[in-house]
């Protein structure tokens, strides 16, 4: 890639981490793990929160320095005492939040340091220009993007695209992106997945740490799985079912993950019948007390609209919806609270957390009634509900005072399902419950989902993974064009049929596929 120092030999190791181990306190994080970065290879590196992924990462970066083992770069054995260590030998780090300075200008963030200067004391702007023009091409970022554009400006997808171009510029060898679509749409993900595999065809080693299977599979050639510290798997991705991945991280069988015993539906408590909005057309479906219905559909198929619409983001143009025989006029979503019907958004941090704010804020938000008396809250009794949450939903934070932006995926989403249960919900609708964290953190998620169910509850649940839905459900709604245009039973619910259903109207076979 022009800008950027020659790709490099490739080596069969560029760098390799040999019998470490690291420890914090008493607890080993780190457990004589030797693994080996190779050059033109994605390596994907997975595990739960707490598997010693990140601290791995943190000792190739040189944030970390390791207890016992050693670190060999380039063919020497190396002590890194600081990132600049390792940025000399080519090993960058690409964090879920890019390390840009948000008031400088893209040139300015990409040269910094390296800002050729006049002959007088100003730096060289039309030098800088230039440059970042050049590489802003190369990633096709030139029709999008000025070289004086304010950083802090950028979207995601952008950020991350500027600290890969300020890596080529330092001799890039190894570039470890952690969970880097986090916060990319699949259009801006697609973008990153380009640029991954032209650094690979340029000899560039990647480690790419995420938790999405589908990720993992697309883009690796080689997977390692952590667990408590120790590395259990290290295989190319060709020789290794997604299954077996995951029960390298968890330790079993990803069939224990779910709840299969037989539940016994009670009678509809959620009865929704020809609900018509802009992007939902007729719509009707029942669902009974302690039953688990899986709403599937591919993108745009208007499931997350559904969603909304019971629970009164959209405005309905026709058709009725019922919360225990009992039809609700749907004004605002304080109207479907009040009702009995709880509501996790897709994007938990965008659309249902106050990140600033504290666990204990978070959970009680959805009953003031509970915790305030004469508009005054009653702080102990805010803490006493929010306490019980956290205990009964495993949700490790250090306090009830954390601010929830600092808590991993998976207890964001167990604060936001704590909201509700706070409120004992009738009918509870969970879109994309488990995106964004770990298998661990899912395992618990279907645990609570299951024990939901077992107590009543009603739950219809949103997911894109069909295999979690299959496992979770006992009947699948299929939906396309924003039309329920299959129904599956458990017995049924097969990956097979339901993507039949889903691309049913695009095949214009819905009146075929339509099952009663």
């Amino acid at each position: 890639m022009a800008g950027s120092s020659p790709a490099p030999k490739r080596l069969e190791s560029v760098v390799e981490a040999v019998g470490v181990s690291k420890d914090f306190g008493v607890v080993r994080a780190l457990d004589r793990v030797s693994l080996a970065i190779r050059a033109g290879e994605v390596l994907a590196l997975v595990g739960e929160n707490g598997a010693g992924k990140s601290t791995l990462i943190r000792i190739f970066e040189g944030v970390f320095r390791p207890d016992s083992g050693a670190i060999v770069a380039l063919g020497a054995q190396r002590v890194f005492r600081s990132p600049a260590d390792a940025h000399a030998v080519g090993i960058r780090v690409i964090h879920q939040e890019p390390d840009i300075i948000p008031d400088l200008s893209i040139a300015e963030n990409l040269f910094l340091g390296d800002l050729r200067r006049t002959r007088r004391i100003f730096f060289d702007r039309g030098d800088a220009a230039r440059r970042t023009r050049q590489i802003l091409a190369e990633f096709g970022l030139e029709k999008e993007l000025e070289p004086w554009t304010r950083a802090g400006d950028l979207g995601p997808a952008q950020r991350q695209l500027m600290e890969i171009m300020r890596a080529l510029r330092g001799g890039l060898r190894v570039l470890a992106l952690d969970e880097p679509t986090s916060s990319l749409t699949e259009d801006e993900a697609q973008r990153l997945f380009r640029v991954v595999r032209r650094l690979k065809a340029d000899g560039v080693a990647i480690v790419y740490i995420s938790h999405r299977m589908r990720e993992v599979r697309e883009l690796a050639d080689r997977v390692a799985v952590l667990r408590d510290g120790r590395l259990i798997v290290d295989r190319p991705i060709a020789e290794i079912a997604d299954n077996e991945i995951v029960q390298a991280m968890v330790g079993r069988p990803i069939s224990d993950l779910f709840d299969r015993s037989e539940r016994r539906p009670g009678p509809p408590v959620l009865c929704v019948r020809g609900l018509t909005t802009k992007r939902v057309k007729d719509v009707s479906l029942d669902v009974r007390a302690g039953e688990v219905v899986g709403l599937a559909g591919l993108i745009g198929a208007g499931r997350s609209e559904l969603a909304e619409a019971i629970f009164g983001h959209d405005r309905s143009l026709a058709g009725s919806v019922a919360v225990g025989g009992r039809a609700i006029r749907l004004r605002s979503p304080a109207d479907a609270i009040a009702a009995g019907i709880g509501f996790a958004p897709e994007d938990r941090k965008s659309q249902a957390l106050l990140l600033l704010r504290s666990v204990a804020n978070n959970i009680s938000l959805a009953v003031p009634d509970l915790i305030s008396r004469f508009n005054f809250v009653r702080f102990g009794a805010e803490r006493s509900i929010a306490a019980s949450l956290v205990d009964r939903l495993r949700i490790r934070t250090p306090s009830l005072d954390q601010a929830v932006s600092k808590l991993s995926g998976g207890n964001q989403q167990k604060v936001v399902l704590g909201r509700w249960l706070a409120r004992r919900p009738k009918a509870l609708i969970l879109d994309e419950p488990t995106r964004g964290i770990d298998v661990g953190a899912k395992a618990e998620i279907y645990r609570l989902i299951a024990q939901l169910a077992a107590e009543g509850v009603a739950l219809l649940v949103i997911s894109s993974e069909l295999p979690e839905l299959i496992g979770l459900a006992d009947r699948i709604v299929v939906m396309a064009g924003g039309r329920i245009v299959g129904e599956l039973p458990r017995g049924e619910a097969k990956e097979e049929r339901i993507l039949q259903l889903a691309m049913a109207e695009a095949l214009g076979e819905v009146g075929e596929a339509r099952i009663n």
